[in-house]
């Protein structure tokens, strides 16, 4: 059993456990008690740090070590994974589950002292029931797939001999029905658009429903100025690194189904060349102060500086309250385009392939609300099948 002391900090008890790591160094972390500092609660305070004394986990291993083990806290596992997937996820990956991992299951876990082969189905389910008082289902759901990912891991490993993420009830999963734009209110949007900066980005943003990465991501080697096809191939976003924000660039798409060609339209060659030739210009004017870091991709300014994912959200947002129009987020101009095509009778799988996504279930999913036209279709059809009465609607109801 570990030694320890009471502490008051915020109005509370917390235990202040002290042990040493297998290096030999002093370790005393605080694990609150969740007693608050009252007359009468001195005595609730002890009894709770025995608790946590007897039953506290001190880390056999440093989590950078490499060395799992079934007695290893679960905490510590969980640090260990994130090493061990580092190189075989992409950034973008990699950044999401450290932020769940490092900000959130850790801390929780460590305060609760449970080990990798101790942990219980119940111990998952607490966790996401505390998650929930302060965070989204869908949230829950990816700190679930975090959890779940490890652990087949550790299974893998023969660490455990099954998952226990696989016995828990998860949140259910909130729909999200995204805004849109009217083809008269993307109309406006256009024309309070023209001389902005952002408007060819717009622009092409509603035409062709191209996410925020794919825009940004866009080279002119994309192009095929003969043949009028634009490649979507090539993506940038942005990831956040030991926290601070870093450019991720990366020549792959989402998912292997947003690698896709799509035509060029006439007013946005027309568009597009003269843009290539005034970056030229630019590149002639401002000679070495021009960013050669980012040649080649077409949505920079002036100075060549590639426009950040932030800056284009934050603009777009503000170009809306400026021109007194609806307020919608950038990613809904993606969706106004799948509404648009709905509404014109494009089939759903052709949305799905001029949107990239993985499956026609991720289009129906997001999108079926809108497919009114099919129902328009299925009231015609069971209008033509049945023949309905005249009902007589003069009767008395006495």
């Amino acid at each position: 059993m570990v030694a320890g002391h009471l502490q008051e900090k915020n109005g509370i008890y917390y235990a202040v456990l002290s042990y040493k790591d297998p290096a030999g160094k002093r370790k005393q972390p605080w694990i609150s008690t969740g007693v608050p500092v009252r007359k009468g609660n001195k005595k609730k305070a002890e009894q709770e740090l025995q608790k946590l004394r007897r039953e506290y986990v001190a880390p056999a291993r440093a989590a950078g070590s490499g060395e799992i083990s079934p007695d290893m806290p679960f905490a510590d596992f969980m640090e260990a994974w994130l090493l061990i997937i580092k190189s075989s996820v992409a950034p973008t990956t990699y950044c999401s589950y450290s932020a769940n991992v490092k900000k959130k299951i850790v801390p929780y876990f460590r305060a609760h002292s449970v080990t990798l082969a101790g942990l219980q189905a119940r111990h998952l389910q607490s966790f996401y029931l505390y998650e929930l008082q302060s965070i989204s289902a869908n949230s829950v759901i990816r700190e679930h797939a975090n959890l779940h990912k490890a652990l087949k891991y550790a299974v893998k490993m023969d660490l455990i001999p099954f998952n226990p993420a696989d016995r828990v009830e998860r949140p259910r999963q909130e729909k999200h029905l995204g805004s849109y734009y009217s083809s008269a209110e993307l109309e406006m949007l256009f024309e309070a658009s023209r001389d902005h900066k952002l408007g060819l980005f717009i622009q092409m943003a509603a035409f062709y429903g191209l996410r925020r990465s794919e825009l940004l991501g866009l080279r002119w080697d994309a192009f095929d100025f003969e043949k009028d096809t634009i490649t979507i191939r090539h993506i940038l976003t942005e990831v956040l690194v030991d926290g601070k924000l870093q450019l991720y660039e990366a020549y792959r798409a989402k998912t292997k189904s947003s690698l896709r060609s799509l035509p060029l339209v006439g007013q946005f060659k027309a568009q597009l060349l003269a843009l290539r030739d005034q970056q030229e210009r630019n590149r002639e004017i401002c000679g070495n102060s021009y960013n050669q870091k980012y040649l080649g991709y077409v949505f920079v300014d002036e100075m060549g500086n590639i426009f950040k994912p932030g800056y284009v959200s934050n603009s777009f947002c503000k170009l809306l309250r400026e021109k007194g129009l609806r307020h919608i987020r950038l990613h809904d101009l993606r969706h106004s385009c799948a509404s648009l095509l709905l509404k014109n009778g494009v089939p759903m799988k052709q949305i799905q392939e001029w949107l990239g996504h993985s499956d026609i279930s991720t289009t129906s999913n997001i999108y079926a609300h809108l497919d009114y036209s099919s129902k328009v279709l299925s009231a015609s059809t069971m209008e033509g099948a049945l023949k309905l009465p005249e009902l007589n609607l003069t009767k008395s109801w006495d």
